[in-house]
This record gives C-alpha cells, structure tokens and sequence, in this order.
C-alpha cells in the first residue's frame, strides 16, 4: 500500500486492501470449514477461545459471538494460561487459537497439555506450514497478500481477517443448531437487541391473569372479570378455551348506548366475534405493529387450535421500552 499524504485516499486504499483479505478468505473455503464447524458442534463441553496481542483481541471477540449464539464460549489468555489459567480447559472442550504467525510462543507451549487433555484443536493462522496449524486437528487458512499500512506491518487486513472467519464459524454453526430469535432474546434479555426479540410470548398475560368468560356469562359477571384483570377487556371462551371472540372497554360502551338493559345480555350475544390475534411465538414488534395498524390496545394470543393462551396489551410493551 502507497503513502498518499491524502487522508481519504489512505481510507480508501485501506478498506479496498481489507475487502479483498475477506473476499479471498471466501473463496478458499473448503471441507476444513466444514470439519471445524462439525468439531464445534458435536463439542460437549465448551470453545476455549485463545491469542496474544492483536490476536488475543480478536479471540476475545470470536468467544463473545460464539457465546451470544448458542455455543458456550470463552476466552483465554495464553499467558496467564501457563501460568494457571490452563485449568479453564477440561475434557471435552475444544480450543480455538489465533496466531497470524502460528509460531507465538505463549500458545506453543500450550500445545503439550492441550494434547495431553485430548482436546481438538483449531487453528486460524497465515501460515499453514507453522508449527501451531501443523499441529491442529484442523488449521484455517486466514493469510493475506499484504496488510493495510504502507510499512505492511501493523496488523490489520490480517486481523480483519481472522474476525470474519471467526464470524463465519460462528453464524455456520448457529443455523446448524437451528438458533432461533427466540433464542436469541433468551440470551440477551437487557439492551435494544433484546427487546427487539422479546416474544410474544413473554410479555403476554396467562394463567390466571387472563380474563375469561364463557358465551352464556351476563354482561354484568364480564364486567366485574375485565375490572379483576384490569386489560380493559375480556375473552370469551369456550369449555375447551377456544376463542369464540372479545368484549373490551369500547364495546360496553356502545352497548350502553344502543340496547336496553345492556347489563342482562350475555357476553356471546354482544362480543366481538373475529378479534385480531397473534401467536406466542411472534416477535413483540410485531405484536406492537398488529395493534398500530388496527388502533387497538390489546391482543388475544392464541395457539395453533384457536385457543386463547394470553393476552398482550399495548402497556406491556411499553414497559419493555419498545416504544
């Protein structure tokens, strides 16, 4: 890469340098990949992420992803490792280690435990004839022709690099354990990604906090279920617990405004008959953008009968700071 004096050209000769270290890792990709995301997923125990240096950045990183998508992961200082540590590796792990070099001595001297522990080894190294990818039980190739700095010495295309293959492991290996959003939510049930992926599931009201009457029930018992559960409205259910439709807070009030002695109907004669409904397993945007779309303040969750399993009012969404 050519000094420019230019700080956008510098930019963009670094991101075109980086792009192709990616691309080419991309094209080289073959039944090596395909071994390490079978060891990682058969693994009983847990992916000890390990590196130094600029290296050990991108090991912390790749554990963080890994564990975030369904693979208990950890990363390990090759250093303190030596010196202790190495009892974070037991039977039945599997370790991960990075070196563009493949000869850093902190995790040669690793190599004789992990061995010794029986543990498979993989390895992401720019040099495949190294004595740490010789020795893995199966090595990644994440070389590059150059790095992005004029002196081709600060690490960079080649640690852009090793993140992305540690990226394409970890996200291979996520669709091959089917992880879901569902689960995704489960293990980041804090932060704006989280919420994101609460389902609908999780935020409705069940059991005992759902309001139910069934079809011959007065309009006056509705009420005083609807003032109980206070959602501001009421399913009406078959024995079964079939949803046969909903009286909410607007629909009193119109009955109070058009029929004589609203309080001595029954509830199947004056509900709703087609509420909106949602499954449990929806997303709780989509619950939220159900009831935008539909100017309501609730939704009935039902399963794959037409039973009511809960409800999900637009406060409680709220309370997750979806909006």
């Amino acid at each position: 890469m050519k000094r420019t004096g230019d700080p956008l050209a510098t930019a963009r000769q670094v991101l075109e340098v980086e792009s192709r270290a990616v691309g080419a890792l991309a094209a080289q990709l073959d039944d090596r990949f395909l071994r390490a995301v079978e060891i990682l997923f058969t693994c009983k125990g847990r992916v000890v992420v390990t590196g130094l240096g600029k290296s050990g950045l991108i090991a912390r990183k790749i554990a963080a992803t890994l564990a975030s998508s369904g693979t208990p992961a950890l990363f390990m200082h090759p250093a303190e490792a030596v010196h202790g540590d190495l009892g974070m590796v037991v039977p039945g792990d599997v370790v991960l280690a990075i070196s563009n070099s493949g000869e850093t001595a902190e995790l040669l001297a690793l190599l004789e435990q992990i061995k010794r522990l029986g543990v498979s080894l993989i390895s992401f190294t720019g040099k495949p004839a190294s004595t740490l990818a010789t020795h893995s039980d199966v090595h990644l190739d994440i070389g590059v022709t150059q790095e992005a700095c004029p002196m081709d010495l600060i690490p960079t295309a080649s640690t852009t690099a090793s993140l992305a293959m540690g990226d394409a492991l970890a996200i291979a290996l996520a669709e091959k354990r089917g992880f879901s959003e569902s689960d995704f939510a489960s293990l980041h049930p804090a932060g704006k990604l989280g919420r994101k992926v609460l389902t609908v599931g999780k935020a409705m009201h069940h059991g005992e906090a759902l309001p139910v009457v069934p079809p011959d029930a007065l309009v006056r018992d509705a009420i005083y279920v609807m003032s109980d559960k206070r959602l501001g409205m009421t399913t009406v259910c078959a024995p079964d617990r079939r949803l046969l439709g909903i009286i909410t807070d607007g629909d009193l009030r119109r009955l109070m405004q058009t029929v004589p002695d609203p309080l001595a109907r029954r509830a199947g004669d004056v509900m709703t008959k087609t509420p909106a409904t949602i499954g449990s397993t929806e997303l709780a945007t989509a619950a939220l953008h159900k009831m935008e779309e539909r100017h309501i303040t609730s939704l009935v969750v039902v399963d794959d009968a037409g039973r009511a399993e809960g409800v999900v009012h637009l406060h409680d969404l709220w309370r997750t700071q979806l909006i």
